[in-house]
């Protein structure tokens, strides 16, 4: 088990050093615990929080890949909302698969670019 977290954690500080949030295109990070999924966009030269959502607000009963579906479109609004229309994508170490491909696939349906 710690093999696997210290493996995401070097993919995690490798995809950082090249991925950099702007006040243009703020980044979009996702985190993803076993029975929940988060997503930030984030202005990294402020250190600034621009919008969030997860899955904490969604009470229906559906499976985690819907959730982070829905997640997507919540993020992609709030975004919109704050006044961001391009981010840099930021998986945070995952596979780009499942409920991170879910999450990202919605919010660019919703208009979120990236």
């Amino acid at each position: 088990m710690i093999k696997k977290i210290a493996r995401r954690l070097r993919i995690k500080a490798s995809i950082r050093s090249n991925v950099k949030g702007t006040a243009e295109r703020p980044r979009l990070t996702v985190f993803r615990s076993n029975s929940q999924i988060y997503a930030q966009v984030i202005n990294d030269l402020e250190g600034k929080t621009l919008a969030s959502a997860s899955s904490l607000s969604i009470k229906d009963k559906m499976t985690k890949t819907e959730k982070a579906a829905q997640v997507g479109k919540m993020i992609a609004e709030a975004a919109k909302n704050a006044g961001v229309e391009a981010v840099v994508f930021d998986r945070n170490g995952y596979l780009y698969h499942g409920r991170v491909q879910s999450l990202a696939d919605a919010a660019r349906e919703a208009g979120l670019k990236f």
